[in-house]
């Protein structure tokens, strides 16, 4: 169950669209390669710094079933869940309402820029905390006394940034075609958003819901 729930975790975070519009937006700027590096980098720092912390906290000595750190692991993860479908529920419900324009964030303005530090922490500013706090409380749960608990974690600290690496490889070997992929993810992106949000929160709440509660009866 830990690396199904880390998988599907890491998958979330790494296909959540709002950061990787504004991903869409650094990468293609005047030396995007370089920003988008620091980009992707400090998204990848952070999801193992979270990971670390959390394994430190629990001394790599995860709580046995049915005490109370483990059930206190479990309801966080089912309370997630519960916003990840009420987030879901709420965009279904916006569907078709007329939307005021937003105006973009002001940095947006300046991307072009843009230092390479800036970048490095715009990313964790960015991230969905609320999946990175469903993955710690699954990291709860690790104990790294193999390799394969090693290998599990690594991989989803991988998953979970793996549309980045892709896009900023990409960019940085094939520079020229790279531009109008951006183009077209971007505007994809943007056309689908909605259901993007909705169909990852539904999906996801649902899963942590039923994953915690199964294993608190």
């Amino acid at each position: 169950m830990l690396v199904l729930d880390l998988v599907l975790i890491g998958l979330a975070v790494t296909l959540d669209p709002l950061p990787l519009t504004a991903f869409l937006v650094v990468l293609p700027s005047r030396r995007g390669v370089r920003k988008g590096a620091a980009f992707t980098f400090g998204w990848l720092v952070s999801l193992a710094i979270v990971v670390t912390i959390t394994v430190l906290a629990t001394g790599n000595n995860p709580p046995q079933p049915n005490t109370a750190p483990s059930l206190a692991a479990l309801a966080v993860k089912t309370a997630l869940g519960v916003l990840l479908v009420v987030i879901a529920i709420r965009h279904i419900r916006a569907r078709g309402r007329p939307k005021p324009p937003k105006k973009p964030p002001k940095w947006q303005e300046h991307v072009d820029d843009m230092s390479p530090w800036f970048a490095l922490g715009l990313a964790p500013a960015l991230q969905p905390w609320g999946l990175i706090g469903a993955g710690a409380a699954t990291v709860v749960e690790a104990k790294l006394s193999s390799w394969e608990s090693f290998l599990a974690l690594f991989f989803y600290c991988v998953l979970a940034s793996a549309s980045y690496l892709a896009m900023e490889i990409y960019t940085a070997f094939r520079p020229d075609r790279s531009q109008t992929f951006l183009t077209s993810a971007r505007t994809w992106i943007d056309a689908h958003t909605e259901q993007a949000i909705i169909v990852g929160s539904l999906l996801l709440g649902i899963w942590l819901i039923g994953d915690s509660l199964y294993l608190i009866t």
